[in-house]
């Protein structure tokens, strides 16, 4: 089954997704709509698309800070929900099943990405080449900002840095949590974890940020 909808997506389109409450309502009263799904209907999957596309891009987004690779992945987890809805139980909520599929996306091209040595990081500590200059002298140099928007953007750069840095449980388990304000229920759920063991991970996953960010 091929659908009529392309599955691929632009990072500086994807926010416009459709989410409209005509849409919303659709998936909400549509009790046969899981059923539609399974049976290959090509317009319950441009309704899917249509719903949590902006989402899930969101997400891959905060976990990648990468736009290309959050575009790439989002297609990647529409595809596997393609492949994979037959196998939907309905044991958890059709988004959190989602999400599920979105983070085992991310997981993978993270280990590939890691495997060919790809995932270097930066410090703002780190020299430029042979000088003494630092890349946050660097980026001060570039702005032409005043102090205070020169600090914010310098805090928000180590944050994601700290939080790309953390370890891949802990930062989604953060993200779900802390960003997206998901429930400690949900977070769970979409990680298919324990209740107790989601705890433990933000609450790690809290300490491991704050121990990176003590001296900003």
């Amino acid at each position: 089954m091929a659908l009529s909808k392309s599955i691929g997506f632009d990072h500086r389109e994807i926010g416009q997704a459709a989410s409209s409450p005509a849409v919303a309502e659709r998936i909400a009263d549509a009790g046969d709509f899981v059923d539609r799904l399974r049976s290959g209907e090509e317009a319950a999957f441009e309704i899917l698309i249509d719903r949590y596309s902006a989402g899930i891009y969101a997400l891959l987004f905060r976990l990648t800070e990468n736009a290309e690779e959050a575009s790439d992945l989002t297609q990647d987890t529409f595809l596997r929900a393609l492949r994979s809805i037959r196998g939907f139980r309905g044991e958890s909520e059709l988004k959190t099943w989602l999400y599920r599929i979105a983070v085992n996306e991310s997981r993978n091209r993270h280990r590939w990405w890691k495997r060919r040595r790809r995932n270097v990081t930066i410090s703002l500590d780190d020299s430029i080449g042979d000088t003494n200059k630092t890349v946050s002298d660097g980026l001060a140099d570039r702005s032409i900002n005043p102090e205070e928007e020169t600090l914010r953007r310098e805090r928000e750069y180590v944050l994601k840095a700290a939080l790309l840095d953390i370890p891949e449980v802990f930062r989604e388990a953060i993200v779900l949590r802390d960003i997206e304000g998901w429930t400690y229920e949900e977070t769970a759920a979409a990680l298919n974890v324990g209740l107790g063991t989601i705890k433990s991970r933000i609450s790690r996953g809290r300490y491991e940020l704050r121990r990176r960010l003590k001296d900003f």
